[in-house]
Order: structure tokens, then C-alpha cells, then sequence
């Protein structure tokens, strides 16, 4: 009787159970079946326009009463770990079809966003004006088990190229078997459907801007020697993805064990590397026509194109991720991360050459792409940028920074051979300057340099590291590794010693970038005859030419003056290197000057020998006047801060004192007048060719004419594109 009473216990217990595991069968189940995808312009993989697959037909997501939690749900239920943001009224652009949802209200832990209280689907009063988008964390849910339908985009948590034991110590890795990360394992491809615009698409993601041929024999040798694990499904590219994950899924491969993918193998690709990343017996001769400036890391940039011998930029109207991926790969690079609007990298300066740019995405160059001619309406706040995927090159693993208060600064720490090891040495500081710390920013993925130090003592690095292994160091500031740079090689030469005069830097991901308006120069240079006695405090300052020391007092001297107009184009402000401390009193001026050069002008003859000097010593660094809605933040009155915040302009007007060259013993002839601001780099910039400013001038002995006026280097003699 005991055992009967506790079997009937037992029983009802369990269909308890049953009923209370039905039930939330039946609730799960009474959800409706949807699909998420993320979609829209501009954007990453992982980030996009919130749309729904409900009834077969595909729709967006109203904003109203959106919120965090129900971009969890989105996010989750995409396979990603978590959302970071969501965006209202239609950021990726406006959807199509029905608006399936209104009124979302989620709590966070709903398994589907079908499951979050809503009008119910179809129900709303929205307009796709309201369409809602998210930004998803990168990481993917591991293990995590996507939604499959033939159709769809492709989903995975991860794709690699995984190289054969011998080439695993190339760099890059430009070969190797296809896997993906699915369901927490790495599983390979099937070849049986695997076409060129696939192999493509996972070169680009990689960094390469093109595939090439590849002997598979050893490969389908090694492969037969190791147990497969194949992804369940084929693979569908058009070639113009910039992503795998923008590709199409194929069709479902039936797994078999053995028997799957009788007819190939596991899918290999082969990848060619772009410029700056091929071995140096590979030569491309011919130069693009289209550039990047003002990037803080290597392969991104505002996109700049040359036409008729000058650079200009691209105007962001239509610029979309297939433009900004055609750019990528024509400078070597592989597809384009994110496509930028808004002069994100900066402002450009001189013409907007191209407007309303529309690519298929297998252009050579951007040059081949549909684009309006008419730039009207264009401002160079809207100049378009890229960010590239690049190839794994190792960079930061042969350099680091030690000792410093946060990982973008310390003292500089390089990975050298010594009697046949590999040993952490530092880098001697004599002639170390900001292009040399520049190298060493970009080298570590961390921006631009923001100073560069030959005294570290404060900063106590790796007491195994204490050795000097590299000396000499002189840079462009165009290299991507400081060992590209020229040094004195094994031969170590530092008078000084390591120690505490070891190189250092700090880097900053934003930088200053000035530039002089060559127009104003144009329209106001004009001779002036002073007597020297009215130029005492010019003379003091070294602005006039060194055979004023001996003249007469009573005599005259030709000024050659003009207005310099200096705009900060940069993403922050420019700012002296030198604390106030160290500011320079001039008593004649009543000011203080916070550097000791910050432009030189100089008069040059048609072959470059310089034939009159300007020296522009030092400036007071101020806002003279913003664009609008900026407030000034410097000015030199009262021993005031020095600087030119972004978006503002430091103006010298041709009648101050030292706004000039002394032209008094000049021949009449033909000239080039040269304006040079921050000569000797003494503040990092986003970008240095555009410091330079040339003008052709024409003197009679009486009057100056002075034409032509341009920033830059000029290409007049390459190649350009017609438009």
C-alpha cells in the first residue's frame, strides 16, 4: 500500500511536469515564426535597418517605444553577444514593404523579437521615415545556431584562412584551406559550388584586393590525409560582397561522413597582395589615381582623385560600401570596411572632382565608376572616406611601447636580432622627431603620433630591455614599420646611450591638420619700400634679409608682403608643443611666441635655389576668425592659451610686422614664392603635403605680379583622368 501511495505521487508529479513543459511548448509555439536581418547603406555587418521576415514577406520595425532591450533581442537573436545602440528614424536608409511592427515593448530575455508585446503584426501608423536600425557587439554567441534558408545572407560566428603547416610563418598568409566558425567548431567548405567571386570575397575580407590561380594538387594530397568536418551548406557571391557575411546562403549539402563532397575537396583559396604588402620582386608600375589623407591607421582615409595634375576630393552623395571597396583595392588594399560620409578623416581642400559616385564594385579604379560631373551643392564637409581591411602583417609584434601611463604611450621597445637571438632593445633618441614617432603610432595601430620624446627616464620600461639595438633613425613618415625607415642596421651608434635618453612617443587617434589659403596669398601680395629705421623690431626678430646688419639706417628695403590665412582642417586643435613656461617674451610686440617655427617664406628661383628669405621665426597662435557655430578658444592677449581650434583660422594680414621676404637685393626676373607652415614638423598633423604652399612670380624691378597659386605637390606631369 506504501509503494502504490508513492507511485501515485510519483505519477502526479510528473504529468505535472509534462503539463507545465507543455505549456511553454504551446506559448514558445504560439509565438509567429519570423526572421531578422540587418540591412541598408553604410554600414558594417554587424549594424544596419532592423527588418523582419513575417508571412513570407520581408518588413521593418517602427521606432516608436523602441528601446536598448529590444536591440538586445534583435542582437541575440542575430547571434551576436549583445547590442551596443539603436538608431531611430531610418540612419541605414528607408526600408520597403510592410512595417510588420509598432510599439515594440521587450524586457530583454525574450528568445525571439516575436515574443516582445506589440500592436501585432502589420499594425501601425509608422512611415519607413521611422524605420528603426542597431549596432550589435562584434563578438558572436559561440556555438550559437543560425536560422539556414536558402536565400538568406550568410551567417557564421567566424571565417579564416587557415595556411598548411609549412606556409604558417609566411606573412601575410595568402593561401589556404576556407573554414568557418559554426556552432563552435571550424568546419570546411565544399568546392563542388565554390566559384571565383567566392574565393574574391574572402581575399578582400582578408585584405588582398584580388584572387589568383593556385595549383590545388598538394592539397587535395593533404587533404585526404585529415578527417573533414564540413559546413553544411554552399556558398553564394556575386563578388562584389564586402563581407561573407553579405554573401547569399546556397544550397544545403547533404553531410554523408566520408561521402560528403565526393566530387571536390575542402574549398582553398589564393589570394594576391596589394602594393606595400607584396615581396619586393613583385613591381607595380603604374601609380593610382586615387589616394587617402588624413587616416589615422593604415588603409583608411578621405578618398582623394587626380584630375588635370591635382588632387580633389569625392563629394558622400550615393557614396555607398561597393564605391568605397573599389577604392580599397585599387591602392592594394582589400574591401572596404565602412564607407564614411561627412568628412569623417577631415576636410580636403581645393575641388570636389566627383559627385554622386555609383560603382558595380569590379572597377579597376574609382575613375571607371558613374559619377556626376556637377559638383554644385558639394561642400568639403562632406567629403567621403574609407576604412579598408588590410593584411595581418604582424607589424605589432616586433615593436611595443613600455613603461607609459596607458598603452598609447612609453618608451619605444623594438624586437632585434643579436648573436643569433631575438632580443627586446630601445631605440637611441638622437635626430628621433615626430615622423620617426608617427611610423611607430602607425606601426602599432595607434593613430598619429602626438609627441615624440628623447628623454624617458620617468617611464620605466622592461629592465631586459634596456639595451640599445637601433640607432640612427631617420623616417618620411610615409613608412609602415619603423625598420623601413633608414638606420644605422646592426651597427648601433648612440653617443648619448640608452637609458634615459631612449627614444618615446604618445599617440592620440586624432590630429591638427593646417593649411594656408593659397587665394588669400594670391590676391594681396603687393612691394612695399620702408626705411630701416621703422623696422627695429623686424630686425631684432631676423625677418629681414642679413644685409640689413650693415645698411644704413636711412636706407630703404623692398618688402615682398602678402596675408597669410592658416585654417585648422583637422579632427583637433593645433597646439603648441612647448608648455607657457618656455614661451618667448618680444618686448617689440608686446606678445608671447609659442613656437620657435612655425612658417617659412621664401622667395626661390625657377630651379629651387633660394634667392630671398622670409624667416617667419615664431607666431602668437590665435582664432582669428571660426566658421559658424564654433566658439574661439585661443587668443595671445594676456598671456592667453595658443592655439587654432578645428574648424577656425589664425589670419596675419600683409600689414604686420614680418609678414613678408625682404626682396631689396633681388634681380628682376621669374620666382616661385614658397610658404612652408610648421617647417620642421614640430606638431604632428593628420597630413603634411598639404603644408606647402608655391605661387609663380613675375618682377620687374618695380612691380610683382604673382599667379598661380597652388597647395601641395602638383602632378601635372602624370597621368590624369578626363572628366
Amino acid at each position: 500500500r506504501e509503494f502504490s501511495s508513492v507511485w501515485s505521487i510519483n505519477c502526479l508529479v510528473l504529468a505535472l511536469l509534462c503539463t507545465w513543459a507543455l505549456c511553454n511548448a504551446q506559448s514558445d509555439s504560439d509565438s509567429p515564426k519570423i526572421q531578422l536581418r540587418l540591412a541598408g547603406e553604410k554600414r558594417k555587418h554587424y549594424e544596419g535597418r532592423v527588418e523582419v521576415l513575417y508571412d513570407g514577406e520581408w518588413g521593418t520595425v517602427c521606432d516608436d517605444d523602441f528601446s536598448i532591450y529590444a536591440a538586445q533581442v534583435v542582437c541575440r537573436e542575430l547571434g551576436f553577444m549583445d547590442a551596443v545602440s539603436w538608431l531611430p528614424s531610418a540612419k541605414y536608409g528607408r526600408g520597403e514593404g510592410r512595417i510588420w511592427l509598432d510599439n515594440l515593448h521587450c524586457t530583454g530575455s525574450e528568445k525571439s523579437l516575436a515574443q516582445c508585446e506589440s500592436n501585432g503584426f502589420g499594425v501601425s501608423d509608422c512611415k519607413h521615415s521611422e524605420d528603426v536600425g542597431v549596432v550589435c557587439s562584434q563578438k558572436r554567441i559561440p556555438g550559437f545556431k543560425f536560422i539556414r534558408n536558402q536565400g538568406l545572407n550568410v551567417q557564421v560566428e567566424d571565417v579564416r584562412i587557415r595556411a598548411t603547416y609549412s606556409n604558417r610563418k609566411r606573412i601575410p598568409i595568402t593561401e589556404g584551406f576556407v573554414e568557418v566558425k559554426d556552432g563552435g567548431k571550424w568546419r570546411q567548405i565544399c568546392s563542388e559550388e565554390w566559384t571565383q567571386m567566392n574565393s574574391r570575397v574572402i581575399c578582400g575580407m582578408y585584405g588582398f584586393p584580388d584572387e589568383k590561380n593556385i595549383n590545388i594538387r598538394p592539397y587535395k594530397l593533404l587533404a585526404k590525409r585529415r578527417k573533414k568536418n564540413y559546413w553544411g551548406f554552399s556558398v553564394n557571391c556575386t563578388g562584389n560582397e564586402a563581407d561573407l557575411s553579405d554573401c547569399k546562403l546556397g544550397r544545403e549539402i547533404e553531410l554523408r561522413g566520408n561521402n560528403t563532397c565526393r566530387k571536390g575537396m575542402p574549398t582553398v583559396v589564393s589570394c594576391m597582395p596589394g602594393r606595400g604588402f607584396a615581396p619586393s620582386f613583385l613591381l607595380f608600375l603604374q601609380q593610382p589615381l586615387v589616394r587617402l589623407r588624413g587616416g589615422a591607421l593604415i588603409g583608411e582615409g578621405r578618398v582623394e582623385v587626380l584630375k588635370n595634375g591635382e588632387w580633389g576630393t569625392v563629394c558622400d552623395d550615393k557614396w555607398n560600401i561597393r564605391a568605397a571597396t573599389v577604392v580599397c583595392r585599387e591602392l592594394g588594399f582589400g574591401s572596404a570596411k565602412e564607407a564614411l560620409s561627412g568628412a569623417k578623416m577631415g576636410q580636403g581642400i581645393g575641388s570636389v572632382h566627383m559627385n554622386e559616385v555609383e560603382c558595380s564594385g569590379f572597377e579597376k579604379s574609382l575613375t571607371e565608376c558613374h559619377f556626376n560631373r556637377d559638383s554644385v551643392g558639394c561642400s568639403h564637409e562632406e567629403d567621403a572616406a574609407v576604412k579598408c581591411n588590410v593584411p595581418a602583417m604582424g607589424f605589432n609584434t616586433r615593436l611595443r611601447l613600455s613603461g607609459g601611463r596607458n598603452p598609447s604611450e612609453g618608451r619605444v621597445e623594438v624586437l632585434a636580432e643579436r648573436n643569433g637571438s631575438l632580443v627586446w632593445g630601445t631605440v637611441c633618441s638622437d635626430s628621433w622627431g615626430t615622423m620617426e614617432a608617427m611610423v611607430v603610432c602607425r606601426q602599432l595601430g595607434l593613430g598619429f603620433a602626438n609627441h615624440a620624446f628623447q628623454e624617458t627616464w620617468y617611464w620605466q620600461g622592461d629592465s631586459s630591455s634596456q639595451a640599445v639595438v637601433m640607432s640612427g633613425v631617420r623616417c618620411s613618415g610615409t613608412e609602415m614599420t619603423l625598420d623601413q625607415c633608414l638606420h644605422h642596421g646592426k651597427h648601433v651608434i648612440c653617443p648619448n646611450g640608452g637609458g634615459r635618453f631612449a627614444a618615446g612617443v604618445s599617440c592620440t587617434l586624432t590630429a591638427p591638420d593646417l593649411v594656408l589659403s593659397a587665394q588669400v596669398v594670391e590676391q594681396t601680395t603687393y612691394l612695399e619700400d620702408r626705411p630701416l629705421y621703422a623696422l627695429q623690431c623686424a630686425q631684432e626678430e631676423r625677418c629681414l634679409s642679413t644685409t640689413s646688419d650693415n645698411a644704413d639706417p636711412t636706407s630703404y628695403r623692398r618688402l615682398l608682403r602678402f596675408s597669410s590665412q592658416i585654417h585648422n582642417n583637422g579632427l583637433s586643435d593645433f597646439r603648441p608643443r612647448a608648455s607657457p613656461h618656455s614661451w618667448v617674451w618680444h618686448e617689440c610686440h608686446r606678445h608671447y611666441h609659442s613656437m620657435e617655427v612655425f612658417t617659412y617664406y621664401d622667395l626661390l628661383s625657377l630651379n629651387g635655389t633660394k634667392v630671398a628669405e622670409g624667416h617667419k621665426a615664431s607666431f602668437c597662435l590665435e582664432d582669428t576668425y571660426c566658421d559658424e557655430g564654433i566658439q574661439k578658444r585661443y587668443e595671445c592677449a594676456n598671456f592667453g592659451s595658443q592655439g587654432i581650434t578645428v574648424g577656425c583660422w589664425d589670419t596675419y594680414r600683409h600689414d604686420i610686422d614680418c609678414q613678408w621676404i625682404d626682396i631689396t637685393d633681388v634681380k628682376p626676373g621669374d620666382y616661385i614664392l614658397q610658404v612652408v607652415i610648421n617647417p620642421n614638423y614640430e606638431v604632428a598633423e593628420s597630413d603634411y603635403t598639404n603644408n606647402v604652399m608655391k605661387c609663380r612670380s613675375r618682377y620687374d624691378g618695380h612691380r610683382i605680379w604673382t599667379y598661380n597659386c597652388h597647395i601641395g605637390e602638383t602632378n601635372a606631369l602624370r597621368t590624369h583622368f578626363l572628366l
